[in-house]
């Protein structure tokens, strides 16, 4: 029985204390020690952030962001998030206003097909892939190429972005060549009449001659009958008798003026008759002996001067419309590669060779040194570009998919707008826009294979096809299906 009764005792006080704790509760009277059970618990202290600042956000929240200190429409400043803070890339900060909190609870419109296929649902669904649909929300479907990306993926990703400027293009052509002989400046000497060869000059090939220089002396009787005839009608002109055509004859067979006036002079009959160099220059060939005997036309010798020399150079099919006349040059030769010549493209040969699809490019270049010999092998840069400026970018912003080209421009604020664009001249590290893109625009030149990668560029880059039917306009593809089926 005492046992009973003292826990009778406990349980009654126990319902009291229950009963005034109420009352008080209730009618807020105060009661002493009360407070330590209804205190609300004191959160913890967050660490301070640490690290370098990587970007500032919006204070409200909201997806609003900046790579620099900038203050709201009111006034307040942007907060500086640190690394330490911003460890994901996909995190955002909770919505701490109720508008941001409106702002997070709003409905999508419909879902978009996420490989940017034109495919939308109303609810949402998966691709034959298991692929999610990514959700549409309002005011997004007014601007649906742009790509948003935080700033603290845009700075980890190394995206770098440059301005579009207007340049002028200019690129080079490096292609072999061999230098060749000059035609203009090749001369043979040969005599108009059979002869003998009584005596050769100590000349032989590779000797450098000068105008003028005798080669060779040679009898023959056709040039002595003409030159006896010759002298005969001066004689006769002496009497008063008209001249014949004597003297013409001899300039027919190629004599020499110095040598006719020489027998009007004397007015003796030569018996040999000196043959002289006709210019400056290397002997290519000698192909004569003393006491031999030539034909009318048999070449004696074959000279070059190679004061002025050529380097032909094969530009391939390809490169040739890049080709101008009178675009710099510049040579360098194999064997002496210390040694640079400049000179300006002469000739484009109107002929491709079938064999190595090329055409020669001819390129004239003064050699008053010798320095340039025949059949040597050079080295030839050709300067490129029609010297007109046209809007350029980077040779790196340009994603060339095989059917288009496209170049990421930057909005700013981690906005990214993938756009087609049209190329033209390539050269020095960058390529020549004509359509596409405008003076002051800014193209992602680092990292835009990584935008490129990402989900919702997929589904932008479907913005440059045909607009996709939404769901308000045409009813899903589903619904479709069903309706074809009987």
């Amino acid at each position: 029985m005492t046992r009973l009764f003292a826990t009778g005792l406990v349980l009654s006080a126990i319902a009291a204390a229950g009963a005034g704790g109420y009352v008080a509760g209730t009618r807020g009277v105060p009661v002493p020690g009360l407070d330590r059970f209804t205190r609300p618990a004191v959160p913890e202290p967050k660490p301070a952030p640490t690290g370098p600042i990587v970007y500032y956000r919006h204070p409200d929240g909201t997806a609003l962001y900046a790579l620099e200190p900038r203050k709201t429409e009111d006034g307040r400043d942007f907060l500086a998030l640190h690394a330490s803070q911003d460890v994901s890339f996909d995190d955002e900060a909770p919505p701490s206003s109720p508008e941001a909190a409106a702002k997070g609870e709003r409905k999508p419109l419909y879902y978009r097909h996420p490989m940017g296929l034109p495919d939308t649902s109303p609810v949402p669904r998966k691709d034959a892939m298991g692929m999610d649909y990514l959700p549409v929300y309002a005011g997004e479907d007014a601007d649906e190429k742009l790509i948003t990306l935080s700033p603290g993926r845009v700075q980890r990703s190394g995206v770098r972005s440059e301005p579009v400027s207007r340049r002028t293009i200019t690129r080079s052509i490096r292609v072999p060549g061999t230098v060749q002989l000059d035609e203009r400046r090749v001369a043979v000497v040969a005599t108009r009449s059979d002869a003998f060869i009584q005596e050769v000059a100590p000349v032989t090939t590779g000797d450098r001659v000068a105008k003028g220089d005798r080669l060779v002396r040679l009898y023959s009787p056709e040039i002595a009958t003409a030159s006896a005839q010759f002298l005969t009608e001066l004689n006769a002109a002496a009497r008063g008798a008209p001249e014949g055509g004597a003297r013409q004859r001899l300039e027919n067979l190629g004599i020499p003026a110095e040598i006719v006036a020489e027998i009007e002079r004397s007015r003796k009959v030569p018996i040999t008759i000196g043959w002289s160099a006709p210019r400056e220059g290397i002997v290519l060939e000698r192909n004569v002996v003393e006491g031999m005997k030539v034909a009318a036309g048999d070449t004696l010798f074959r000279l070059a001067d190679i004061s002025t020399i050529w380097v032909n150079a094969d530009v391939p099919e390809g490169e040739l419309a890049a080709v101008r006349i009178g675009a710099p040059v510049t040579v360098r030769l194999r064997g002496r590669p210390e040694t640079v010549f400049q000179g300006k493209v002469g000739l484009i040969y109107p002929q491709v060779a079938e064999a190595t699809r090329t055409t020669k490019v001819r390129v004239e270049l003064a050699n008053p040194n010798g320095m340039l010999l025949p059949n040597m092998y050079a080295d030839v840069e050709i300067g490129s570009g029609d010297g007109v400026s046209a809007l350029t970018v980077p040779d790196s912003s340009v994603i060339d998919t095989g059917t288009r080209r496209i170049v990421i421009l930057d909005r700013g604020e981690g906005r990214f707008e993938p756009r087609e664009v049209t190329l033209g001249q390539h050269g020095d590290g960058r390529v020549a826009i004509s359509d596409g893109v405008a003076d002051g625009d800014r193209v992602v030149v680092s990292a835009n294979f990584l935008i490129d990668a990402e989900s919702n560029l997929k589904a932008a880059l479907s913005g440059l096809n045909p607009p996709e039917a939404k769901p308000s306009e045409t009813k899903s593809f589903d619904a479709k299906s069903s309706e074809t089926k009987p």
